[in-house]
Parts: C-alpha cells; structure tokens; sequence
C-alpha cells in the first residue's frame, strides 16, 4: 500500500469516526431530551391530576365537613307542621310539612353574627345552642333562638299582597315633590309572590356572663326562662333591658364550686314550677310560689349510688345532658352518658323506669376521656303519648324504648343506610362474638359519628334526627294488619337541601 492509499484510509477512517461520534452524540441528547420531555409529560400530568383532586376533594370537604354546617339544635312547633333546626354557623331553617306528608324547606335566614367581647377578650360564637317556638296565636310564627350569650326573638310571617298607589311616595318608594301631588287616591292591595319573610322583634342581652345552654317558654305564654352554667333568668317576652334572677350557684369563692347548672326546664302546664338539673346529676324542681329566689329547692330527684361501685369518673357519667317533662305533666325524663330515667314527681329518691342506652361503653370511659367524648351532650324525647322514649347514640344510632313492653330497638341515620321510602333495619351491638352478620363490634363504633340532637312530632309517629350536617325525618309505618312496624324514612335530604339523595362526586 502506498503512502497516498495510506493516508486515503486514515483520512476515511477519521471522518468515519467523526460521524459515528456525531451520530453517537445526536442519540445520546436526543435519548436526553425525551427523557426531559417523558419527565415534564409525568409533571404536568401529576399536577393536573393533583388539581383536580383538591378541587373536588377540598369542594366535598367544604360541602359536606363544614362545621358551620353542623346541626346543633332541632325542634318541632306545637302542632307539628313546622320543624326549626339551627347550626354551628349561627343560621336557623324552618321546615314545613306539605299536604302529601314531606317538609320542605320554608324559610332559611341568619339569626346570630359572630362577636367579640372587648372587655373580656372573648370571642362569642354564632353557634345556636337552643329554638324555642311560642304558642301559636296568629297567622304569623313566633320563635326564641339563642346563642352562648344573645338571645333573639324572630317574627316568621308570609306576605302575598303590596301596597300601591301611594300620595307622597312613587313606585320606588321616593318621596314626591308636594308640589305636584294635585289628587289625592286610595293605595290598593295587589297580589304579588308569596314572601316569607323573618324579622327580629326582640333582642334579650347582656344578662348572663356564662354561655347559655337552655332557654324554656312558661305555659302562660308571656314569660321565658334562660339558664347559664351558675344563673336561671326569669323574662318577660315583651322587656328586653332587664331579667330577674330565681337560681344562683355562684359561691362567694369560686374555689368552692362544685356543681353547674346543665339544663332548665318550665312545666308544661304550671307556670310556677320548674325543673333544672346539674352536673353531680341531680334534678331539682323549684316552685316560685315559695320564694322569688328559688336556691331553696322544693323537690330533689337523686339517685342514691353503692360507694363500691364509684370510680373517676361516677360523676362525669351520671352528669344530666337533658331533662324533659312529659306531655302530661306527671313524669320527668332525664339523661346522663349512659342512660335515660323516668322519675314520677312524687317520688323523689329513686327513678321508676331506668333504660341502658350504651351501657356496652363502661369498659370504654378511659378512651372516651381522652378524646373527650365523655362530656357529649345527648338530649331525649317523649313521644305524643308519652309511651316511647327516644335518644340517640354513638356510629350514627338511636335507641327508642316502648314503656309498656319494655322492648327497645336500635336504628341507624346515615347516608349508607338511608334510602328514600326505605324501611330501616334494627342494629344490634356486641360486645364479644358476633351472633349475626348484622351485628357490629363495640370496637369498631365510629364515636365521631354521633346524634346529639333528636325531636318528636308532639301528635305523630314524626321523628326529626340531626347527625352532623345532615337532618333525617323518619315516620312510622302501619303494617296491613294495623300495627306499627318500624320508622320508615319519610324525607332525608342533606342539610339545607331538598334532594332525596345526597351528590356524589
């Protein structure tokens, strides 16, 4: 080979070298960037989907775990037509029941603001803590709802009609120029829109320096109670600047203090007696006949407790969450954490029906303690004929007793179960092995899932059951034969909707 052939061969060799190395590089940035792109493709992607689940997820979370949207009281008026609930959010809606039977939503409107207490440096929560409706005496509706510290009386009216043709005033409401009014006319009535409107009539404040946790309407219709942990204000409905203090627990040392006040209630017919019970779980009834300052108690309702059987937390537990008197008159119903009693008014030392409601729970109270669930707060009812006894319970249950069979059942009120026209199931709760596949462990009860609040209709088999922000209306159904059978559901709309079934996303 010459040298010329020789140099030929290495100069093709190099430029076949450079363009492998060229082409070797052109892949391996190429290889590169299509990685970058894979990876930015990944990213983005991530990003959308990420967006996506917090739009919808944080939208759920707003539309379904608010707390303002959380049902804290619930009431029926005196003929059962219309049903108040108030939430955490300071709002109150009013139901009523059409002809065919559901209710549907009347009137929504926001009786309490958040406020602040400068001198105290207390935040004053718009939460309603109680409704109470007024006898009904014209067509308009008349309702009390109070918060930790306020107390409002709201006017529920309808309006059909509007004034027109007026002599001083123009269609928009303006005032005219006098002169040129030269005729003077009759203003008409014309039919317009039915308006439900709600409008405050009185304001009771600054009368408690403790939060308020009930508030009763007298059976003469002209006086109400409120009662505060240590104070029982007596008011008249028509003066707002000033109440008159019948109960007061505050000790001169506040060190000395050893019970509070957890609930107020008037008597349904005698306006001069009154029941309120504590947190050591006694009742006591007052009578102001006796005395303008009831401290003196006329009757105590105590049950006596074996010294034995005390543990740490005796009184937490036999603490009253609710005391109701029956239709009659005759008995008193009360609450603790785990158990309702029925007292008769003229047997003071020991109640006459004593019901378990969760009684499954003493191995629990530790637990509870913890996460504070000792200290919730379940109210009770009375049917029409004070026959059956309603309240409720933990994972979304409660219970019913039928006094005369001494029979209970235990039903649950959650959207899983809860289908319109749909019979409900009784629940069972076990302790140990499971006898039906239907039975639930009390270790598995979902104690965030709990029904505080509960109303009866006063002459139907009607019940209203508020579970966080969802309100239940159940009625009980006549098998063929004529006996009644199980609640069946009537109407369970979310809260503040009317849908039968709740959105899913």
């Amino acid at each position: 080979m010459t040298f010329c052939e020789r140099a030929r061969s290495v100069i093709l060799i190099s430029e076949a070298n450079t363009i492998f190395n060229s082409l070797n590089s052109f892949l391996y940035f190429h290889l590169i960037s299509v990685k970058i792109l894979v990876i930015l493709l990944c990213f983005c992607h991530f990003c959308y989907v990420l967006l996506f689940l917090f739009q919808h997820f944080f939208f759920f979370f707003i539309l379904v775990c608010d707390p303002a949207d959380v049902i804290s009281t619930v009431e029926f008026n005196q003929t059962g037509e219309f049903l108040a609930t108030g939430d955490k959010g300071g709002r109150v809606v009013i139901f009523q029941r059409e002809p065919q039977g559901e209710y549907n939503v009347y009137s929504t409107f926001q009786s309490h603001e958040p406020e602040f207490d400068y001198l105290k440096s207390l935040e004053i929560e718009e939460r309603i803590n109680k409704i109470r409706w007024l006898p009904l005496h014209n067509p308009a509706h008349f309702l009390l709802a109070t918060n930790d510290k306020t107390i409002k009386l709201w006017k529920v009216s309808e309006r059909d009609k509007r004034a027109e043709g007026y002599n001083l005033r123009d269609e928009e409401g303006r005032l005219k120029d006098l002169s040129t009014v030269t005729t003077l006319q009759v203003p008409v009535l014309r039919p317009m829109d039915l308006l439900v409107e709600a409008s405050p009539r009185r304001v009771f404040a600054n009368a408690h320096a403790y939060h308020i946790n009930s508030i009763s309407v007298n059976s003469d219709c002209e006086t109400y109670l409120s009662a505060d942990d240590l104070r029982i204000n007596l008011w008249n409905l028509n003066i707002t600047d000033r109440s008159f203090n019948i109960v007061d627990l505050k000790p001169e040392n506040m060190e000395d203090l050893s019970e509070v006040i957890t609930v107020a209630e008037f008597h349904p017919h005698h306006c001069h007696l009154l029941a309120f019970s504590s947190s050591t779980g006694t009742t006591r009834l007052c009578d102001m006949r006796a005395s303008a300052l009831c401290d003196q108690h006329a009757k105590l309702f105590e049950e006596a407790v074996d010294p034995s059987h005390r543990s740490f937390f005796s009184e937490i537990v036999s603490s009253v969450s609710d005391v109701k008197f029956s239709h009659s008159g005759r008995y008193l119903l009360t609450r603790d954490y785990l158990a309702v009693k029925v007292w008769d008014l003229n047997m003071e030392n020991k109640p006459v029906e004593t019901y378990q409601v969760h009684d499954y729970l003493r191995t629990k109270l530790c637990s509870l303690y913890e996460s504070d669930c000792i200290f919730d707060k379940f109210e009770c009812a009375w049917n029409g004929t004070d026959s059956v006894i309603m309240t409720g319970a933990y994972n979304n249950y409660f219970r019913m007793f039928d006094r005369a069979s001494l029979r209970d059942v235990t039903l649950e009120a959650s959207r899983e179960v809860c289908k319109r026209r749909a019979v409900l199931q009784p629940r069972r709760v076990c302790v140990g092995k499971k006898q039906k596949e239907t039975d639930v462990s009390v270790d598995s009860l979902d104690f965030r899932k709990k029904i505080l609040h509960t109303a009866w209709h006063p002459k139907e088999n009607i019940i209203a059951i508020a579970a966080s922000n969802n309100l239940y209306i159940f009625q009980d159904r006549l098998t063929p034969n004529g006996h009644h059978n199980t609640p069946e559901i009537q109407s369970a709309p979310p809260k503040w909707q009317t849908q039968p079934n709740p959105p899913t996303y």
